[in-house]
Order: structure tokens, then C-alpha cells, then sequence
């Protein structure tokens, strides 16, 4: 499925690592979050008009395979791909690479969508899965 890949560049900042000015492993987790709103952004939704319309996409799993530490003032670029949709869910895959294009880690996460007044899971509505098929 994987049609789209949105890209997305960031640059570490300090308090991101730890006493050794390496990423902290529980910043990735932000970093794929920064991925999938901009993923959904530059498809034509930001991710406050999906909340606006009742729906939310939490996050169920999370799987991260680390392969080279991220440092301090690394630039690194996020490619972010929905690799595959299911009635009320979502996985995307996004992998991280430093400036010189080396695999920083590679992680899937998946979501559920929710009616955010129950916060039950729910079919994916019409109007998200437009922006994303």
C-alpha cells in the first residue's frame, strides 16, 4: 500500500539526549509523532481538525528497531508511509536517517481510531480515509 511517503526534517536538540549527547530512546517515540501529523498535514488535515470532528488516533503498538544513535545537532529526515489500513486502524512505518543518509532506526506504530466523545474504536471515517487512500 505504501503510495505516499511524507518527509519530514528535524534537528536534535539537547535536551532530547542523555549525559552522553546521544538520544534518549524515549524521544523517538516524539520524533514518529512529529512524522504522522505532518504526514497528515501535508495530505490536507492537521490533526486538530480530526479532533475538531470528534476522532482521534491513539496509539495501540509500537515497534522500534534501533540501529545507529542519533547525537546532539544531528539533523536527521523521518519517511513516513501508511503501510496499511484496516476498518478502525492505521500502521505506518517510518524510518529515521542522519545527514548522511545512514538508518538511524526503522518503527512501525499503530493506531486506532476513536470517537473521541466514547473513546471506543470505530470505523475510519469517510473524510480521513480520502486524505490517506
Amino acid at each position: 500500500m505504501v503510495e505516499f511517503q511524507n518527509k519530514t526534517k528535524l534537528r536534535v536538540r539537547y535536551g532530547e539526549t542523555d549525559q552522553m549527547g546521544i538520544v534518549h530512546h524515549s524521544e523517538y517515540i516524539n520524533y514518529l509523532e512529529i512524522a504522522r501529523i505532518e504526514y497528515l498535514r501535508i495530505r490536507g488535515m492537521s490533526y486538530q481538525e480530526l479532533e475538531n470532528q470528534g476522532y482521534g488516533l491513539p496509539v495501540v503498538s509500537i515497534d522500534i528497531d534501533y540501529k545507529k544513535p542519533a547525537k546532539y545537532d544531528d539533523e536527521l529526515t523521518l519517511f513516513t508511509s501508511l503501510i496499511e489500513t484496516g476498518r478502525c486502524k492505521l500502521l505506518f512505518e517510518t524510518v529515521i536517517k542522519n545527514k548522511e543518509g545512514d538508518l538511524v532506526c526503522r518503527a512501525k506504530v499503530t493506531l486506532v481510531c476513536v470517537k473521541l466523545n466514547l473513546f471506543k474504536p470505530t470505523a475510519l471515517p469517510d473524510f480521513l480515509l480520502s486524505l490517506i487512500q
